[in-house]
Parts: C-alpha cells; structure tokens; sequence
C-alpha cells in the first residue's frame, strides 16, 4: 500500500508540471490560435494552413496530457482516503499509482525534448561493425529490437532498406518509425552498440565481441524547406533480393540515389549514398529515397544551426572497442549505457525493446543538450 508521502510526492510532481509546461497560458494560446483556423479565409494559403494547424494540435496535445495526470492524481487521491472506508482494496489503489506516476514520467520525458526536430518521426540505420557472420547477426538483432520497441509504443515502422549478411543476419538495415517524439526518443541511440558473447557462429565456443553502428535523423516531410540541387544527383537501379516469385531478379524495382554533397558552410564535399527497396514500385521507391534525403540534409542542417558539426563528426568514430555508448554483456547478463551509468541484468527484455530505462536516464542526464547526441 502507497504511503502519504507517495501520495503527495505524486500531487506535487503534477503540480511542478503545471508550472513548467505553463498550463494555464497553453490554454489562453490555444484558444487564440484556435479562433485563426475559423477564418473564412483560412485554407487559401495551405501551407500556412497547416502549419497553424499543427501549432493548434501541438498545443493540444500538451494541454491534454497534463489534463490526464491531473485527473490520474486527483483519482488516486480519492482511491487513497476510500481505501481507509474500505470501498476500494489496496491492490487497487498500488495499480493506481502506479498508473499515474507512469503518466507522469511520460509526460516529464516529453517536457525535455523542446527542440524542433524532437517531435518529428524518426529514420534509424544500423550498420554491422567487422567480425563477418557474428557482426552481422547482432546487427540483426538490433533491427528486431528497434521494431519490438516501436511496436510496443504504437509506432509504425517500416524496412526501406536491407542488405542481407553472407551467411546470416544483415549488413545493413534502414528503418522508417513513424509516431509522436519518435526521434526525440531514439536519438540516445545515437553511436556504437557492443555485443559480448559466446557465439553460436563459433565452433570452439569462444566468447566474441562484436560491434554495430546506429545512426538515427529525423525524418522531414514536405513541410519542411530542405535545399537540393538537382544537378547533383544521380540514380543507380538494381533488382531487389529477397522473397517475391517472379518478380525477384527480374525487374528492377530497387533505387540507388547518390547526391553529390558540398557543405556550404565549410566548403567539403561528400558523397550521400541512399538505397531503397521497400517496395516493387520503382517510382515510389524513388519517391522514398528522395524523402530520406530530405531527412539527411535537414539534419545536416541542424547541426550547423546548433554549432555542434564538429562534435557530430567527432562521434561518427570507428565501429570498434572504446567507442561504444553501450554494452550487452549476455553470459553476464547485463547491459550498460556507458554515457549514464544505467544498467539492467534484463538482457533478454532489452532485446525484447524494453528500451525506456535507457532512454529515460539519457534524457534525465542529458536533457537537450546536442553535444551528448
């Protein structure tokens, strides 16, 4: 059974909430900016339509949050003085709490991710380090543990592009995730992810260690003004591996996008390589590609607008011992962000999606500061 102090560290927390998220002027706003959507003349400029209209949800969504911890506290608090007439049982009153320090803690998390892109959907690649079929199959199990977290929070996600390993796994995965913070919440994903274990792929069972890179950008869409230089880019096709009958090997559905990259703010040249075959319809796959690169180059964008490019690259470091943001020990039975010390004996969860933790203590520690990204 919940204490008093529980209870009331519970009501404070809502309150503090109340004050940082300013409530009362959200609501002031939303009606304001409300009022602008029933102009007779309000869907003439589109565009701008729209984006009043996200500005009028976004509100929205945080008044109505914090509404729901609200009523969640003022329910527990109800619960707790029934529970001492004996009309509810302590059981109930325990799921209760816990409910509403749930919704708090979401709401708390959400409350950190206050820059532009931290609401946006997010683009997640993963790319096997060396070390072959070992390599390859723990970057494998990454993409299914990225997909059971999406799946657990509501989020759809999808495969734009795969490369499969030689003998197992894959050397490269591009996943779309699309939700509400999406990105916010993955980029503490950002870096080298370190696997310890006794390989399966090994015929002397020796304990392996092996690497995988995760790169996570947010994913824009056409509301958002990106520069791209058609001159600079050029198109590849290729025929799409994989199940599909006939089709496979046939037809050359699978798109290959290279943009000739100059940074304008420091003059250097690169090469953006974007390969996507999620679909059988070449054109759509075009369609794809092009959207991711809009992501890319906004993220780009963002790093020099946070003065942080330097950083950015600096983190880009080798996919090899040392570099690691964090390590799944599994014969151990452990799994550690090495960036804020939180830790699990839950392997088999973590691998499950059961990701919150770390992402909790990466926001709690780091907040909105780019540099750790």
């Amino acid at each position: 059974m919940i204490t008093a102090e529980q209870l009331k560290g519970a009501e404070e927390r809502v309150e503090q909430l109340n004050r940082y998220l300013n409530i009362e002027d959200k609501r002031i706003q939303w009606e304001e900016e409300q009022l602008r959507t029933q102009d007779a003349d309000f869907w003439n400029d589109q565009k701008r339509a729209e984006e009043q209209m996200r500005l009028v949800k976004g509100l929205e969504k945080w008044i109505r949050g914090y509404e729901e911890v609200r009523n969640l506290a003022d329910e527990l608090r109800l619960a707790f003085d029934y529970y001492k007439e004996e009309l509810v049982t302590e059981q109930e009153v325990d799921e209760l709490y816990s409910r509403t320090i749930a919704a708090i803690e979401s709401l708390e998390l959400k409350n950190m991710l206050r820059n532009e892109e931290d609401s946006m959907d997010a683009v997640l690649k993963i790319n096997a380090g060396a070390g072959g079929t070992e390599a390859q199959d723990w970057a494998q199990l990454l993409m299914r543990m990225y997909i059971r977290w999406a799946e657990a929070h509501g989020y759809k996600c999808s495969v734009s592009h795969l490369l499969d390993g030689d003998d197992a796994g894959i050397k490269t995965c591009t996943l779309e995730i699309l939700g509400d913070y999406a990105y916010g919440y993955l980029k503490s994903e950002n870096g080298v992810h370190r696997l310890v274990r006794v390989s399966p792929y090994n015929a002397q069972g020796k304990r392996m260690t092996s690497f995988a890179s995760v790169f996570v950008t947010p994913l824009v869409d056409d509301t958002i003004t990106v520069n791209i230089e058609p001159a600079r880019i050029s198109w590849d096709t290729f025929r799409s591996s994989g199940a599909g009958g006939q089709n496979v090997n046939k037809v050359e559905s699978g798109v290959r996008l290279r943009y000739q990259y100059k940074d304008p703010y420091t003059g250097e040249e690169e090469e953006i390589l974007i390969e996507n075959t999620e679909t059988r319809d070449q054109p759509k796959n075009k369609e794809n590609a092009m959207r991711l690169l809009r992501s890319i180059l906004y993220d780009k964008e963002l790093q020099h607008r946070m003065q942080e490019q330097a950083k950015v690259e600096a983190g880009k470091k080798k996919i090899e011992w040392g570099s690691q943001i964090r390590s799944y020990v599994f014969d151990d039975r452990r799994v550690k962000d090495h960036r804020t010390n939180y830790q699990t004996t839950d392997v088999d969860a973590v691998m499950d999606g059961k990701l919150d933790g770390f992402i909790k203590a990466y926001l709690m520690e780091f907040g909105a500061d780019t540099s750790k990204q």
